[in-house]
């Protein structure tokens, strides 16, 4: 995993872990380096990005999409020991999980910012946090979106990611086995509600209206450890592409992914 991302000019991202236990994903353009979340405690997100040839002091930003748990935990950490700037809702600001650091700046839904050569559109998604958010990168003219925790695809979030070259799409769960498991009724109907996050089917019909021609690389993310295997993810997506596979990646909550290029 240690390939440097300032190897090409391209618009590059890797995963450290997605899933209930902690996620942050890397992005990258060659120069500017980000990091979306960090549900990882600090020692661990060190040893994580090491993996990946980087050192926390090498990243230019850390962007919250909200502030749940498996999303923030090690952010104020690395924040003030590193003093890395973070850029956040004013909701999730207002939540008061994210604790003091040395630099924050505001992130505004559907407002475009810049942090060096790499743009970054915020959008609102339907989830039960304060003003959550999920993100949508270009640079070097391609574009990434990285799209989890979400209830449902809504008309808003398909406008928002259309035209994308690759895509970071949350699989939560498959239904039968939300049902059937082991989780509390109350948090079932969380997890599977309008604001709960995405089963396998509906992310499915969000690709499906999303259009899959530019699509170079589809990732099956924050995927259940209880509720869902990654065979299950992939065999909803699958029939998208005409049975082909080569388009699709897991992000596994233990290792993640490796950095992938968009050509």
């Amino acid at each position: 995993m240690t390939d440097q991302p300032t190897a090409s000019p391209a618009l590059r991202f890797a995963s450290l872990g997605s899933g209930s236990k902690g996620n942050a994903t890397l992005v990258s353009d060659g120069e500017t380096h980000v990091l979306v979340d960090c549900g990882f405690g600090m020692r661990e997100a060190e040893r994580r990005l090491a993996q990946f040839g980087l050192h926390p002091r090498q990243l230019d930003a850390v962007l919250l999409t909200h502030e749940h748990g498996d999303h923030i935990r090690g952010v104020g950490p690395l924040a003030r020991r590193y003093a890395i700037p973070v850029y956040l809702t004013a909701g999730t600001w207002l939540s008061g999980r994210l604790g003091e650091v040395p630099r924050h700046e505001w992130v505004v839904p559907q407002s475009r910012f810049a942090i060096k050569g790499l743009e970054i559109e915020p959008v609102t998604v339907p989830h039960d946090a304060r003003e959550p958010v999920q993100f949508r990168f270009r640079a070097h003219g391609r574009h990434l979106g990285v799209l989890t925790d979400l209830g449902h695809p809504s008309e808003h979030v398909i406008d928002a990611f259309r035209g994308c070259d690759a895509l970071i799409l949350e699989c939560n769960h498959d239904r039968h086995m939300l049902d059937v498991g082991p989780y509390p009724p109350r948090l079932k109907r969380r997890v599977g509600g309008h604001w709960g996050h995405l089963a396998n089917v509906q992310a499915a019909e969000l690709l499906s209206r999303l259009g899959l021609d530019r699509l170079q690389r589809i990732v099956c993310s924050h995927i259940s450890e209880e509720n869902n295997r990654p065979e299950l993810a992939l065999e909803a997506l699958t029939p998208l592409l005409s049975g082909d596979e080569s388009r699709l990646l897991v992000s596994a909550q233990e290792h993640g992914f490796a950095w992938q290029s968009i050509a």
